[in-house]
């Protein structure tokens, strides 16, 4: 943990092995797909391969976007990005009025979840751990972590 003279920070990027193994075993379905495909003499409509070869792009795009979950703490904000960063979100610490650990029940999920009871926003990517913030507005977030205490304190810390 990097402590500064004014504020603690913090940088954290826990790796989800079991969608990185999804988007690989996806990747090789799709190059074998293509792969055969290619043996076939080639078709008359060229825009169809086309469409399936960006599908194919898009849907490894979407995957690896969930393959980890950064969470990065600095003077003025939470920070959480999923993958290279195709989602994206900050929290401003001044507007944090709680942080606990907490565990998530299996049915809520990976990736971004909506929860109507009790209602709250998860962002996880793996395992059940999560740090559970409460804003001052009312609303309530799950941040996972392979690390819950450490990201905890480094909540209560910072908004103090």
């Amino acid at each position: 943990m990097n402590y500064n003279t004014l504020n603690m920070s913090y940088k954290h990027t826990q790796i989800s092995y079991l969608m990185l193994v999804v988007t690989l075993a996806v990747l090789m379905l799709f190059a074998w797909a293509y792969i055969t495909s290619s043996a076939e003499p080639p078709s008359v409509n060229s825009g169809t391969n086309f469409a399936v070869t960006s599908i194919m792009a898009l849907i490894l795009f979407f995957l690896a976007s969930f393959v980890s979950l950064k969470v990065i703490i600095d003077e003025k904000y939470l920070r959480i990005k999923f993958g290279y960063g195709i989602y994206q979100k900050k929290f401003v610490l001044n507007d944090i009025m709680s942080a606990k650990t907490v565990k998530n029940h299996w049915y809520y999920g990976w990736g971004i979840r909506i929860w109507f009871w009790p209602k709250m926003w998860i962002y996880n990517v793996s395992g059940f751990d999560a740090v559970e913030i409460k804003m001052k507005n009312g609303r309530v977030y799950r941040i996972g972590t392979d690390e819950p205490k450490r990201l905890e304190q480094t909540i209560l810390h910072s908004i103090k």
